[in-house]
This record gives structure tokens, sequence and C-alpha cells, in this order.
């Protein structure tokens, strides 16, 4: 029988909690993403066909049955099948149809609804069934790390090497197949996992500013000290020494893969940081200020509303 210690100590050890925005790519999602929101499923049969305009959100669909077509202007007709994925990050406009569909309905928001039953389109043919959802951008402004990643990126849980993707995919094709209580909220919670595992999986698909970004071992620290100490007086000298780089050519090499200079990237996620704060709490203006790394309130009410076209307190206003 193991031995009891003879002294508790009565000072409690302090265990650290992790921050869960402890790096760029955590805190980018966390402030420019509103929790995402999910249609209902749709149970579509052939001939079926929607075209859904340009909005400011980041768009997605999982195909749980059968087979659809994506089609964007300027892009090849992209066919998906049964446990594909398909996000449109900047809500490009878009049409989802089968291959028989001559005719589209265009699509709109509709009001939230209680009901539990999928929504039902389309004639009397071959069966789809998908799940349709999006994530709303803050403000409706897209992060610039975003601005540079593909209108669509497909995603699939057939071929290829496995992916971390995979496995969410599975578990919300199995919640559809047989859904039970909550099951809207485990979709959602699935669905913030699937987005980001597809995020960090993007070095796959060429031409992203986050891939690069991300993969670049110098940008991806600055970016992590700019974002987790965002209150720090920085300079691009003091985050060239720091990532083991010259001034000249960190600043070159930042603004290529992320697409600002360094300085002007920090400008715009502070602001974008105190829009959070300022709809999220109830801080006062100087204490944000002094948050995002200004010393005192005129300079940063200058700054915010250089960024964000309004003042802070009117910001405060109508987002409360």
């Amino acid at each position: 029988m193991p031995r009891r210690p003879n002294v508790i100590s009565k000072t409690p050890e302090l265990l650290d909690l992790q921050d869960p925005r402890g790096d760029a790519l955590a805190d980018v999602l966390s402030v420019s993403l509103l929790p995402n929101a999910l249609f209902k499923c749709i149970e579509a049969r052939s001939p079926w066909g929607l075209r859904v305009p340009t909005r400011d959100r980041a768009v997605f669909y999982l195909i749980a049955r059968g087979h659809a077509l994506l089609e964007i202007d300027g892009e090849p007709p992209r066919p998906l099948a049964t446990g594909d994925v398909v996000f449109i990050p900047h809500g490009t406009a878009h049409t989802l149809r089968d291959e028989t569909a001559r005719h589209l309905f265009t699509v709109h928001d509709g009001p939230s609804c209680a009901g539990t039953g999928p929504a039902r389109i389309g004639g009397d043919g071959a069966l789809t069934t998908l799940l349709a959802g999006f994530f709303a951008y803050t403000g409706g402004v897209r992060p610039l790390l975003l601005a540079r990643i593909p209108q669509a990126v497909v995603v699939s849980t057939s071929g290829g090497a496995p992916r971390p993707w995979r496995s969410s995919i599975d578990l919300m094709l199995a919640e559809i197949a047989s859904p039970g209580p909550a099951s809207t909220l485990v979709l959602q919670r699935l669905a913030d996992v699937l987005f980001v595992q597809v995020l960090r999986d993007l070095p796959t698909h060429k031409g992203s500013g986050l891939v690069e970004a991300l993969s670049d071992p110098p940008v991806h620290h600055a970016l992590n000290l700019m974002h987790t100490r965002v209150n720090e007086p920085w300079t691009v000298a003091r985050l060239a020494a720091l990532v083991g780089l010259s001034r000249s050519g960190f600043a070159q090499r930042f603004t290529e893969v992320v697409g600002d200079p360094p300085l002007q990237y920090l400008a715009r996620w502070r602001m974008a940081r105190a829009a959070e704060l300022l709809r999220e709490t109830d801080d006062t203006i100087a204490q944000i200020a002094e948050r995002v790394g200004y010393e005192s309130v005129p300079s940063f009410s200058k700054a915010f509303k250089r960024w964000q076209g309004r003042s802070p307190s009117h910001h405060r206003a109508i987002q409360g």
C-alpha cells in the first residue's frame, strides 16, 4: 500500500493554462472568424442545382451521399463525390448542381428553424445528401494571411496518403447518418476542427500566402512573436535579430511571403485585435490601446480610424 505524505503543503501549485491562441494561425482564426453556422442537411434529387452569390464569408460543403458538380467562373468544373469537402474561403460566387440540372435556383439565407428534418430540393431522380455551412468574417474583412488561398479547396476521404482531416470527415459522415441529441452542435465543432486541419494541410496546394508563411520558419516565427506579444514595441531590426536574419533580408522576405511589410502587417493586426476587444470586452479605450501596443489614446484612435474607417467609440457603439 503506497505511503501517504506526512506533510501536505498549504501553498498550492500553479498549473499554467494553455493559451488557445498561442500562435499566429490560431490568433487569426479566433479574431477574424465568427462561429460557423450550419444550414440543414439537404436532400437533393436529380435534377437539382443551386447558384450561390458572392458572400463575405468562407463557405463549405460536405457531400454525405451521392455526387455533385462545383462550378466557379474561370475555373474548370470540379466533380464531388461522397466524403468530399469543399471550402470556398473567399465566398466566391459559385454553382453546385448535379450533371443533369438545367435550371438553377439562387439561394439566400432563410430564418433559423428548429425542425430536425432535412431540406428537400430537386426532382425525383438520384439522391445526393449534403451539408452546407459557412464561417463569417468579422466585419466582412478577410485576414491578410488568408487572402491568397485558392478560390476553392477540395479534400476527400478517398485515395492518397492518410491526412489528419480524414477522421474529422468520417466523424461528420457518421453523425449525419445517425444523428442524436445536439447533433448540430457536434457538427459545428467538427466543422471548426476540419477547417483548421485543412488550412494546416494547404502546403499541398500551391499559391497561398498562408502556406508560404507557415512553411517559412523565420517568417512564421516573426508572425508568432507579433501575434502572441502584440503590445510590444516591435521594430523591424528587433524582429530580424530574433529570427536570425539581417534587417533588409527579413523585411524583403516577410513582405514577399505575407504581402505586407512587417510593421504594416503589425499595425493592421493590432487594429483587428482592438476591434475584437471593443466588441467582446468592457475594457476602456485606454486599456485597449495599451493592450495592443499604443501609449496614448489619441494615437490609438487615429490609427484605428485609419484602418477601420471609424473611431473606436463609434465602432463599439455599432458592434454592441
